[in-house]
């Protein structure tokens, strides 16, 4: 097989996997805010706040299992960079500027709005990432007839707007910051990439020094969701001759469908149970910041990733994904606008009431996959009238 049919191969490979696992995560928030708001929501909220060893169940699933979700992240993200569509530089800069574009305009806007209120010092953060799971599930469903490259454009700029995401969350939520325990995570992080320059394979060594990692990056002070990241990106993504997978490969094939069909539901099961009834909605519209993450999300998404796109197109820095133009790229931009997952983590992370904000989350994802949706299915049409 040829180096770009294994890409696309690759590629639709994690595409159906995403697909099924935003499937799942929509079947999850349904549930979540069934059961919150239904007469058995003490179990809900008991259950999430039980202790279970050092955290809760809902910090396990806020810091534990969405590591596994950016681990595979930043395995995809490093072997585009390094092998896929991302290796050539015209084609990868385009989905990072996209990228870099989607997360400035949407945090100017939610600052704007909010400024002077509590905690928008850090809530400004909470519509930058573009939700992976849900967004390639909506554009699977409604965009057939679009060519394959806008799907790596959006997987692209989604990876990048996460990894963005992540770098956010360094930044502004580490707060106690443990010396001895970041040195610990320095050697570990040192003693994986030796292993794996050294070519070995054994999970004996890997899986102790994955949970040393997390566990001393919790304890530093530093969002443990880092640990995921920081491991992906040391791992080998080139395989040598004698093997028929490289590192990074066989480990996504391993873990994303746990990423996507648990790790990411889980996490929204015990995120997404908030209040819908009517004083929630009323305090929703009346609530500053939760009216600047939904313009942020739903309209600051787009202009930013447009804009974006369009200038770096225009100064010829970057070109249109192969057989797409400016009126694909706004109505795969309006997927941007779906911020689920690491929007739902940083609203928790940034506000000690965040229920309001959680729910301005879910509708400007709501509003984002139904816009995005039309728009989609209209392109793909005109693609299809095109190709007759």
């Amino acid at each position: 097989m040829s180096r770009k049919k294994a890409v696309v191969a690759e590629f639709a490979r994690y595409l159906r996997t995403e697909t099924v696992g935003g499937m799942v995560l929509l079947g999850a928030t349904a549930i979540a805010l069934i059961w919150a708001n239904s007469p058995l929501s003490p179990s809900y909220f008991g259950l999430r706040d039980l202790h279970a060893g050092p955290l809760t169940v809902g910090e396990w699933a806020t810091d534990g299992l969405l590591a596994i979700f950016f681990f595979v992240a930043g395995l995809e993200l490093k072997r585009e960079l390094v092998v896929g569509e991302l290796s050539e530089f015209k084609a990868a800069i385009l989905p990072v500027v996209a990228a870099i574009g989607g997360m400035i305009m949407p945090a100017l806007i939610a600052l704007a709005i909010g400024w002077g209120q509590p905690g928008i010092e850090k809530a400004w953060a909470i519509p930058v990432a573009t939700d992976i799971a849900f967004a390639l599930g909506v554009l699977a469903i409604t965009a057939s007839g679009l060519p394959s490259s806008l799907r790596v454009f959006l997987l692209s700029l989604a990876v990048v707007d996460d990894l963005g995401a992540i770098v956010v969350i360094a930044i502004l939520f580490t707060t106690k910051f443990n010396l001895l325990a970041a040195g610990a995570v320095v050697l570990l992080l040192a003693l994986y990439w030796f292993l794996q320059h050294k070519r070995i394979t054994t999970p004996l060594l890997y899986v102790p020094i994955a949970v040393g990692t997390w566990w001393f990056m919790h304890a530093s002070g530093i969002h443990a969701t880092i640990a995921g990241v920081a491991l992906a990106l040391l791992t080998r993504v080139k395989r040598d001759p004698y093997e028929q997978e490289a590192p990074a490969v066989r480990l996504e094939h391993r873990l994303q469908p746990w990423s996507a069909g648990v790790a990411v539901p889980v996490f929204a099961l015990f995120a997404a149970g908030i209040p819908v009834g009517a004083d929630a909605f009323g305090k929703l519209f009346a609530d500053k910041i939760a009216i600047g993450v939904i313009t942020g999300l739903v309209v600051g998404k787009v202009i930013g990733i447009v804009g974006a796109s369009g200038l770096a197109v225009w100064f010829k820095a970057a070109v249109w994904p192969s057989g797409a133009g400016p009126r694909d790229i706004v109505a795969v931009a309006t997927l941007g606008g779906v911020g689920f997952t690491v929007s739902l983590l940083i609203a928790e992370l940034s506000l000690d009431e965040a229920e309001t904000a959680k729910a301005a989350v879910l509708i400007a994802s709501m509003i984002s996959s139904l816009l995005a949706a039309v728009l989609l299915i209209r392109r793909s049409r005109a693609h299809g009238t095109m190709s007759e």
